[in-house]
C-alpha cells in the first residue's frame, strides 16, 4: 500500500550541480536554501567521465547541516561492486536519518572502463540491464537484516539476533552476492531508488525498480505520454502504479530580473539543448508552467536543474516556489521527516521477515 498520492501533491527538486567545486562546504548553503523552500529532495550528479567530488561523499557531508530535505547521489552501477554500493547507499540514510536516495546511472565509455581496467566498455542496454539486477539485490540486501535484528545486549555479549539476518545469495550476469549486508536495515527500509528514464534502455529498469523516475521531456504531451507508458509498464512487472512518482526534468535559467519567458520557453514547453530542455524566463512565467503541467496530470513535480547555481536556484525558492506555497498549489512545510514521507511513498515490507526466508 501506498500514502494517497492525488494531483494536490506537487513535488519539487533542484540540482546542486557545480562546476569545479571540490569544497564540500560549498553545497552546504544550497542545501539549506533548497530545504527553506521546501523542497522534497536535492540531486548531487556524479561520473566516472569527468573529474569532480564524490556525490555521495559530499551529501554525507551536507546530512548534518539539514534536517527535512532529501539527498540523492548519482552512483553509478558500472565497474563498482553492488555490495558497497548498496552498504554506502544506506549508510547515507543512516546519516541523514531517512532521507537518502540513489540515482542510478551507467558508464558507458571506453575512457570510464580504462580507470578501472576490470572490463571493455559494454552497450547501453546491457549495463542497465545490469543495473536492473544491482537495483534488485541491493533491496535484497537491505532487507537481509530485519528491523529488530540488532539487540545489543550486554550482559550475553550478543549484539545481533543471527536468525533475524539473511543470506540473499543473487546470482546476475556478471556477480554474485551471498550477503547479508553489513549496515543494519536502513531508516527507510529502501532509501528511495531514482532512474533517469528518458532514453529507451533506463526506462525499462525506471519502470520495474524505480521509486522516481526522471524524464527531460519539452512538453505536457509528451511527457504525459512518457508519464502513461511507465505506469503501464511498471503495472505489467506486478507494481502499483501509483507507487511510482514521474518528475519533469528542467534546466532553468531565470537570469537578473523578472521577464516573460522567451519564446519556446514558457508555458508551451521549454527548448531542446545539448544539456536538456531548457527554460528561460522569470520565475513567474516558471510557477506557470509547473502548475499547468502539473495541473495536465503531465508530471507529478518537477527537477529543476539551475544554470547558475547561486542566483537560480535563490530565484526559484524565494520566486518560484513562494508563488507556488501562496496559491496552495505546493506545500510551505514538511509533513513528515523522511524522504519516502516527503513524497507519499510508503516504507517497504522487509521481503524475509514477510516471507519468512531461510538465512
Amino acid at each position: 500500500m501506498t500514502a494517497p498520492h492525488g494531483r494536490g501533491l506537487l513535488h519539487l527538486a533542484a540540482a546542486l550541480d557545480q562546476q569545479a567545486a571540490f569544497d564540500a562546504a560549498s553545497y552546504v548553503g544550497p542545501a539549506q536554501l533548497a530545504e527553506r523552500g521546501g523542497l522534497d529532495f536535492v540531486t548531487l550528479g556524479d561520473t566516472f567521465a569527468r573529474p569532480g567530488p564524490d556525490a555521495l561523499a559530499v551529501l554525507s557531508r551536507v546530512a548534518p547541516a539539514t534536517r527535512r530535505i532529501g539527498l540523492v547521489p548519482t552512483v553509478t552501477t558500472t565497474h563498482t561492486e553492488p555490495f558497497h554500493v548498496q552498504a554506502a547507499v544506506a549508510t547515507l540514510d543512516w546519516v541523514s536519518r531517512g532521507r537518502a536516495g540513489w540515482q542510478l546511472d551507467v558508464s558507458t565509455t571506453e575512457g570510464e572502463a580504462r580507470l578501472f581496467g576490470r572490463r571493455h566498455a559494454a552497450p547501453a542496454d546491457a549495463l542497465w540491464r545490469e543495473a536492473g539486477e544491482i537495483a534488485e539485490v541491493a533491496a535484497r540486501l537491505w532487507d537481509s537484516w530485519e528491523d529488530d535484528a540488532e539487540i545489543r545486549d550486554e550482559a550475553t555479549g550478543r549484539f545481533v539476533d543471527r536468525d533475524k539476518l539473511h543470506h540473499v545469495d543473487f546470482r546476475g550476469a556478471t556477480f554474485f552476492v551471498k550477503g547479508p549486508s553489513i549496515v543494519p536495515r536502513p531508516p527507510q527500509g529502501h532509501p528511495v531508488r531514482f532512474v533517469d528514464a528518458t532514453e529507451g534502455p533506463a526506462r525499462r529498469v525506471a519502470a520495474r525498480y524505480a521509486d522516481v523516475a526522471l524524464v527531460r521531456v519539452v512538453g505536457p504531451a509528451q511527457a504525459r505520454a512518457v508519464r502513461a507508458e511507465l505506469r503501464d509498464v511498471a503495472a505489467k512487472f506486478g507494481r502499483d502504479p501509483d507507487t511510482l512518482r514521474v518528475l519533469g526534468s528542467l534546466v532553468v535559467d531565470l537570469g537578473d530580473g523578472e521577464r516573460a519567458a522567451e519564446p519556446g520557453h514558457g508555458g508551451g514547453g521549454p527548448r531542446q539543448t545539448a544539456q536538456g530542455p531548457l527554460y528561460r524566463g522569470g520565475p513567474v512565467d516558471l510557477a506557470e508552467l509547473i502548475a499547468a503541467w502539473h495541473a495536465s496530470e503531465a508530471v507529478d513535480g518537477f527537477h529543476l536543474a539551475p544554470v547558475e547555481p547561486h542566483r537560480d536556484l535563490e530565484r526559484l525558492v524565494n520566486g518560484t516556489v513562494a508563488l507556488l506555497q501562496h496559491r496552495g498549489l505546493f506545500r510551505t512545510f514538511y509533513p513528515g521527516s523522511t524522504l519516502r514521507e516527503h513524497l507519499g511513498l510508503a516504507r517497504p515490507a522487509n521481503q524475509y521477515a514477510v516471507t519468512g526466508g531461510a538465512s
